[in-house]
């Protein structure tokens, strides 16, 4: 992905190049609009749809004690949670206009900060900005959804991500961060065609956040919040770590040994992610079918479900794999090209040469037999 430069001369005004220079404020722009309606009591109702979630559903108190297992779960028992509908997609195009805020902000005041004082080759800047937007947004997530997890009781009581609730509903938390999730990857289409990404890159590019969107509008729908976010925080941070060893490369190739160190903590990632997924999706969702056949209808412990949810983890963790592979490759060939350049050049030095001593040897045998000399040797 290359980042868009600003020229020195002002493009035309609405052109193409000035709507890519300046995208980021346009896009504020119409954000502020949505957030102005709320001022107004005719739009307010409008605006709310946008900026707020939707959905929500009020529990009586004693329903929600009912439904908690331990005191903890009593004295904190939710009163208020959400289910998914058609009026999330306005949530998600107004956080989508925030993530590519967000997303131009860090990268003119971060990002390229860092590259006027690195003054990195042209070759690696693209590289950089993806790897320092993907970073933040990384870490982010990682400490954001660890904090869900942790007051969930995710991982004190691990029974929590296979259990299906009864009403199919999630926390504010919870939705909040898979709207958030789903807006980021979807500002991530629009910014290919803002960061000017190169033919060969943008299809490898719609593929990595395709992947992205499908699977965690997969987990959203089909109410496997705790289980997927859990997933997403292993995929995340095996993630991080890999743009913050290219961050650390690009600072200095001597840190080339940690891409190694990355690679042994991305298999063992993928493998980790695989047994939780077999665990989780094929031996305690079977446990669902058990109840009774109204029930099961509407649970996501379904045989369906579950064939979608192991044959969606694996195809992800097979082609992340084969991108590594494909990494790790195209970076042996590029240490291997100036080591055989050197020698392919003394080959062809030394065969010039050659040429031009056999040229010179039978121009000098021509001029002896010319000679007249050896004229009158033949003649006698």
């Amino acid at each position: 992905m290359t980042f868009r430069k600003k020229g020195s001369k002002n493009p035309p005004l609405l052109s193409l190049e000035f709507i890519l220079q300046n995208h980021a404020d346009f896009v504020a722009c119409v954000g502020m609009f949505f957030v102005l309606g709320l001022m107004f009591e005719g739009t307010a109702e409008v605006s709310i749809v946008f900026i707020t979630l939707q959905h929500g559903v009020t529990f009586p108190a004693v329903e929600a004690e009912a439904e908690a297992e331990t005191e903890a779960e009593r004295a904190t028992a939710p009163k208020f949670l959400y289910h998914y509908g058609a009026k999330d997609l306005a949530t998600v195009f107004f956080y989508t206009l925030v993530a590519i805020i967000i997303h131009a902000t860090i990268q003119e005041y971060v990002l390229d900060r860092i590259n006027r004082r690195m003054q990195f080759p042209k070759q690696r800047q693209g590289k950089f900005y993806e790897s320092g937007q993907f970073s933040v947004f990384f870490l982010v997530s990682c400490i954001w959804g660890t904090f869900i997890l942790v007051s969930e009781n995710c991982l004190s009581d691990l029974t929590v991500l296979w259990k299906a609730h009864t009403h199919n509903m999630m926390t504010f938390q919870m939705k909040f961060f898979y709207i958030s999730q789903l807006a980021y990857w979807f500002h991530a289409f629009p910014e290919l065609l803002f960061q000017r990404s190169r033919p060969q890159e943008l299809s490898q590019q719609a593929v990595y956040v395709g992947l992205h969107l499908f699977h965690i509008a997969g987990a959203y729908l089909l109410y496997l919040n705790h289980l997927g976010l859990l997933l997403l925080m292993m995929h995340y941070f095996v993630e991080f770590l890999s743009h913050s060893c290219d961050l650390f490369y690009f600072s200095d190739e001597k840190f080339q040994k940690e891409f190694s160190l990355w690679a042994i903590v991305f298999i063992l990632g993928r493998l980790v992610t695989l047994i939780v997924s077999l665990i989780t999706a094929g031996f305690q969702l079977a446990g669902g079918q058990n109840g009774n056949s109204d029930d099961s209808a509407e649970d996501v412990n379904v045989l369906a479900a579950k064939i979608a949810v192991l044959s969606s983890s694996c195809s992800i963790q097979a082609y992340v794999t084969w991108n590594l592979f494909n990494v790790q490759l195209q970076r042996w060939m590029e240490e291997d090209a100036p080591l055989q350049a050197p020698s392919v050049k003394k080959k062809r030095i030394k065969g010039r040469f050659c040429r031009k001593g056999m040229e010179n040897g039978v121009a000098t045998s021509n001029r002896l037999l010319d000679s007249p000399q050896m004229r009158k040797e033949k003649s006698s």
